[in-house]
């Protein structure tokens, strides 16, 4: 049997790690941080455990990078939706909608995420948020921003506040007045974004995103389409 090609070994080790971050966001979603181990992320993986430090540091960056990447990949998804648009208010109100719609359907996994966030690693740099970065950075732009470099990190610190309010155990505020409060901000009317789902202002709604396998590609086809 002939050894396999560079090109056949590098698409392997692709899969293989896609199937980590999205083995990494399920057990967190489902379990929790603490009650997920790296041995549990990768038998559900179906991959060797000494595959998981093979490609990160530790469960820290393993679990905040697919968080990351769902994050990135579900506003860009929000952002080219059919009917795509350029205007910078619809595209603003579609991110909002997009990570405070991540708040409201996994409210565990954004709740261990935000908590990551504060430990003593704190922030973790990676590939999966620069993406997510250069989203945000894109849409205060197309918003009108005269000065990128301000406003983005301000409209970051406001989503994450807002996810940190939708999620706070025990006193949890309402994603629809968590909207209303930076529709307001940002000037956007309520019908868009993802339309609202009751007569009155408040709540969102939206295809069911529970289902996030498509972000994770772990077949070649998956990543032409």
């Amino acid at each position: 049997m002939s050894p396999r090609s560079a090109l056949v070994n590098e698409e392997l080790r692709r899969r293989s790690k896609e199937r980590l971050l999205h083995a990494a966001v399920e057990l967190v979603g489902e379990r929790g941080y603490e009650a997920t181990t790296l041995g549990d992320i990768a038998d559900r993986a179906g991959s060797a455990r000494g595959l998981v430090s093979y490609y990160f540091p530790g469960k820290r960056q393993l679990v905040q990078s697919a968080v990351h990447r769902l994050m990135h990949r579900t506003l860009e998804e929000a952002l080219e939706r059919e009917p795509r648009t350029g205007d910078g208010r619809e595209r603003m109100a579609r991110a909002i909608d997009a990570i405070l719609g991540l708040a409201r359907e996994r409210p565990v996994l954004m709740r261990q995420h935000m908590a990551g966030l504060l430990q003593a690693e704190g922030f973790l740099p990676c590939p999966e948020q620069r993406r997510l970065g250069e989203l945000l950075s894109d849409t205060v732009a197309r918003h009108g921003s005269d000065d990128v470099e301000a406003d983005y990190p301000m409209l970051r610190a406001l989503l994450m506040g807002a996810v940190y309010a939708a999620v706070m155990p025990g006193a949890p505020m309402p994603v629809p007045v968590l909207r209303a409060e930076l529709f307001a901000r940002y000037g956007l009317d309520w019908e868009s974004g993802v339309p609202p789902d009751t007569g009155a202002p408040g709540g969102t709604c939206a295809e069911d995103r529970t289902d996030t396998a498509r972000f994770f590609a772990t077949e070649p086809e998956a990543q032409s389409k």
